[in-house]
């Protein structure tokens, strides 16, 4: 039945003779490099090497984040203690970590060793002495260092960074920051401090570590949507319906989230307020209703409902008025995703071929256009740039075929492609909005979980670890 077939794609249960990930590694295995220079435009997507694996009939594309481009080799000391207040130690040490790992994570530095720092840690500028961190063994590009310290209930926080190669004029930046005491509002300012560095060293595209991650988690014995940081830091429910929710989708603005829910008694999307902490008027349409997306300035929504028998791709505006049916074929349509960039191009899931196999379509339903040729391709997820598409593709489907469903990046233009993953069973990627990062499902620990990784493949590791987490969403901004 169409209905349990939507269902299917919308749960993303394992299709029936999906073999185990193959453990073959691949040849071109993505490198992620960077500068900071400020004409940087961080590219994806660099065709340097094709050739066929023996026993498998794919194409292995090297791919790199800015190839190319030496990374900056950044410096960052731990901040000294300033006051005498006796949480200084553990504020510095959850400042200490959340600075070095939103900095290591961005992909775009090479980090010195603390093992090379010179003897002397400075706090304030005088303390710098550039030259030693400029020269090997450090041999510094850049030094983010300062101070911090609880005075009375405030947590004060002074940074800066350093151009180590400059003896003349080396400051970079100068922040000041002040905060309530909390260890929150350590790993807070750290965010900040981390951002302000990404940005100006990583050719002025904003970083994310202020970010959200929406999903959903059976933790509390239901299906629901939580939230957590970027880094997996502060995870919590949203809803407390009792039942199952699927697919989040947040709002470019942050405010409202998106979801198919089953509180009701049918699937149907609802749209839920951060700031209010309740449900959106929006209307029910009969029939299943599943995967929401917004279009990118937050007025619109795509979904798949099967309210005329047949699940399709709609249009609809926020409040759910001005319905308009995208798609009219026999076969399941699911899964919609915009194109952020231009909002004039439209990526789904449809099986009308035979397996599910992703698409692409302007946005009002013309210049249909197949992109995948073959296998079981699930999931779009549409890059900031607008050139890029990821996806889940099981390459090779069916009883007795090797191959396992993994995580790929396809170029729009060309139609050229990269697999990201090659462990476990990998699905609803999602990109961050840098365009730097991927947040995604994986059963490679043995229940699913919610893993990121740079947009190369590199450094991938989980952010949740109990329950299953699945159908991950990166904000906006």
């Amino acid at each position: 039945m169409r209905y349990k077939a939507m269902l299917s794609l919308a749960c993303r249960k394992e299709p029936q003779g999906l073999k185990p990930a193959s453990k073959t590694a691949s040849s071109g295995t993505a490198q992620a490099v960077a500068s900071h220079k400020p004409v940087l435009r961080v590219v994806i997507l660099a065709v340097l090497l094709c050739c066929t694996l023996p026993g498998f009939s794919q194409d292995w594309i090297r791919t790199g984040t800015g190839l190319g481009v030496e990374k900056v080799r950044l410096a960052v000391p731990d901040f000294k203690v300033a006051t005498t207040d006796a949480s200084n130690p553990q504020l510095q040490q959850v400042f200490d970590d959340v600075l070095w790992n939103d900095l290591a994570s961005a992909g775009i530095f090479d980090m010195v060793s603390k093992s090379f720092y010179p003897l002397q840690t400075p706090g304030t500028p005088q303390e710098l002495n550039v030259t030693a961190w400029g020269n090997p063994p450090p041999n510094a590009s850049m030094v983010a260092f300062g101070n911090l310290g609880v005075t009375g209930t405030d947590l004060q926080v002074l940074g800066w960074l350093y151009d180590a190669k400059n003896t003349t004029a080396p400051q970079v930046l100068g922040k000041q920051y002040k905060e309530q005491a909390s260890a929150q509002s350590a790993r807070s300012i750290a965010h900040k401090f981390a951002a302000e560095i990404i940005f100006r060293l990583g050719g002025g595209i904003p970083g994310v570590t202020e970010s959200k991650i929406f999903y959903i988690s059976t933790r509390s014995g239901h299906k629901e949507v939580w939230e957590m940081d970027y880094d997996g830091a502060n995870q919590h429910p949203i809803t407390h319906l009792g039942s199952i929710s699927l697919s989040p989708r947040i709002s470019p603005d942050g405010n409202r989230l998106a979801f198919t829910t089953f509180a009701h008694g049918s699937p149907d999307i609802v749209i839920w307020s951060l700031e209010l902490n309740r449900f959106l008027t929006f209307p029910k349409f009969g029939g299943t209703n599943a995967s929401p997306a917004w279009s990118p300035d937050g007025t619109k929504l795509l979904f798949s409902s099967s309210r005329n028998g047949d699940p399709e791709i709609y249009l609809v505006d926020d409040n759910g008025a001005h319905l308009k049916r995208l798609t009219a074929y026999k076969g399941v349509d699911i899964s919609p995703v915009w194109n952020p960039k231009t909002a004039g191009q439209i990526a789904w899931v449809s099986d009308r071929s035979g397996l599910p196999q992703i698409y692409i379509m302007d946005a009002d339903g013309a210049n249909l256009q197949r992109m995948t040729d073959g296998g079981y391709a699930v999931s779009p997820s549409w890059s900031p740039n607008g050139q890029f598409l990821l996806f889940s593709w099981a390459r090779k489907w069916g009883p007795g075929e090797p191959g396992g469903q993994d995580i790929y990046i396809m170029d729009i233009a060309s139609r050229q492609w990269v697999q990201l993953t090659n462990q476990g069973r990998n699905d609803f990627p999602s990109w961050s909005p840098d365009g730097r990062h991927i947040v995604f499902q994986s059963k490679r620990s043995g229940s699913d979980q919610i893993w990121t990784m740079l947009a190369d493949g590199g450094q991938q590791h989980p952010l949740t670890f109990t329950g299953s987490n699945t159908m991950p969403n990166w904000s906006w901004k």
